[in-house]
């Protein structure tokens, strides 16, 4: 059952006010419910509608981590560092690059 949170968040969606700040809020509420699979759904219309949303692609690779999907995860990770070096964030690219090399290792470090 989503939370108020969340339903009050789909009924703007549902009105038409696609943005991708409701896409994240959205995707982090889902994630906070143990619903990273409709979170990851959110996070990745974020970032469409937003390529350059740093923060948005941290947590849509944390979302795909939860919903066990390490090598999209790995994927979102790198794009965000890419976008995060370029717009200066340089505490998300680290964190990003952190999470990275955790999923690397758990795939046996073969993934590029």
């Amino acid at each position: 059952m989503p939370t108020p949170i969340i339903q009050n968040f789909e009924k703007m969606l549902a009105a038409g006010k696609d943005n991708p700040l409701l896409r994240f809020s959205l995707g982090n509420e889902y994630l906070k419910a143990s619903d990273p699979t409709h979170a990851a759904e959110h996070l990745k219309h974020a970032v469409a509608l937003d390529p350059n949303y740093s923060a948005a692609w941290k947590l849509l690779g944390r979302a795909l981590v939860e919903s066990d999907q390490p090598a999209d995860a790995l994927a979102a990770y790198r794009q965000g560092i890419v976008v995060a070096e370029a717009k200066g964030d340089k505490q998300a690219a680290k964190e990003m690059t952190v999470f990275a090399h955790r999923i690397e290792k758990q795939l046996g470090g073969d993934a590029t």
